[in-house]
């Protein structure tokens, strides 16, 4: 317990983390392939998730040698994930974790590669939840996020928007993927790892701060959070 240092603001991944958004684009994705007899796979999903729309789109063509250019794959991506993101499910424990930050003024922001008329297409039933972030960073759109994750551009852009500006030391990011793991550990933050039941574990044990199977495991007072009312 004594590795975990106090915190005064919380930042948020969103896709796979906050939403069960990454299953969705894992099934678009597939779709995709199968017009082109290939497979989809763990080890290449796990190279996109966190990087800007357009940086994921190049890998998954040049990994699986799609004839299609990075405007063609999105295109056809974004008309199915039109269809299906606003029917996206809230991941357990994320609006408990949410309400009780709020309630104790924590400053939260999310950190996320999409886009916003992504953003707008998976938050439309969940506006509610989704008001307690003071801002929200889409890399894929905002020009001050140079480079995608594993890069730290996203975090430090995301502090930097606070108010009280606080140091990385004490600002705390939750994560599910691998890349976003080391975006936050590359901004100097402690990064609460959330992974895919996929995901190897031991590679970034010594980048993650916390790994958790569950938003609900976790408990706020390690990081010196209000904790949950018993």
């Amino acid at each position: 317990m004594s590795s975990y240092k106090p915190v005064t603001h919380v930042i948020f991944d969103m896709d796979g983390l906050l939403l069960d958004t990454e299953r969705l684009y894992t099934e678009v994705t597939q779709r995709i392939c199968d017009d082109f007899g290939k497979q989809f796979t763990w080890e290449i999903k796990v190279k996109l998730m966190g990087k800007k729309e357009t940086d994921a789109a190049r890998i998954t063509i040049d990994e699986l040698g799609l004839p299609l250019t990075v405007e063609e794959y999105l295109k056809r991506t974004q008309e199915e994930q039109k269809r299906i993101f606003p029917l996206v499910q809230i991941l357990p424990g994320v609006e408990k974790l949410l309400k009780h930050l709020h309630k104790h003024n924590i400053p939260m922001a999310i950190a996320s590669g999409s886009s916003r008329e992504k953003y707008n297409w998976k938050t439309v039933n969940y506006q509610e939840v989704f008001s307690v972030f003071k801002h929200v960073v889409l890399s894929t759109d905002d020009p001050d996020v140079k480079n995608s994750k594993p890069a730290p551009d996203c975090f430090l852009v995301a502090a930097k928007r606070f108010p009280e500006n606080p140091k990385p030391a004490k600002v705390l990011v939750f994560e599910d993927a691998p890349n976003g793991v080391l975006s936050g550990f590359n901004a100097g933050m402690q990064v609460v790892w959330i992974p895919d039941l996929r995901a190897d574990k031991s590679e970034l044990k010594d980048k993650a701060t916390l790994i958790l199977n569950s938003m609900e495991e976790f408990k706020p007072e390690l990081f010196g959070l209000p904790p949950y009312d018993s």
